[in-house]
């Protein structure tokens, strides 16, 4: 069944740049992630990937409203170079601000001269 799933449990595991999602002690899904330089410039998503026995059940969504939540705790934006995230953020616009477009031509920049951040 469609919807956010409630049962899912998730932990920033912010240094491997993973916001990690686990139902029953298993990770089932994953927003991988950097911290835009010079700290605490943004939270910038670059991938999301949910496990195929997950998918369907909300696990993506509830992984970008925590990241968007964690981003609003630390007073940061989110770029969002994660397709799914940036579609989320356009469905969710209450709670993905968008973030400047200059902040994410400097994320954009940042990936490309840093690959291992992704």
């Amino acid at each position: 069944m469609a919807g956010e799933n409630t049962a899912v449990e998730i932990r920033d595991d912010r240094e491997h740049g993973r916001l990690v999602a686990y139902e029953d002690g298993s990770a089932t899904g994953v927003i991988a992630y950097f911290v835009m330089y010079p700290e605490p410039g943004a939270l910038v998503a670059v991938h999301t990937v949910v496990e195929p026995e997950h998918e369907g059940r909300g696990m993506a969504g509830a992984l970008a409203r925590e990241f968007y939540a964690m981003a609003a705790r630390e007073g940061v934006p989110v770029v969002p170079l994660c397709s799914y995230v940036a579609r989320w953020a356009q469905r969710h616009p209450d709670q993905a601000p968008e973030a400047p477009e200059e902040l994410v031509r400097g994320a954009q920049r940042q990936l490309e001269s840093h690959p291992e951040l992704f």
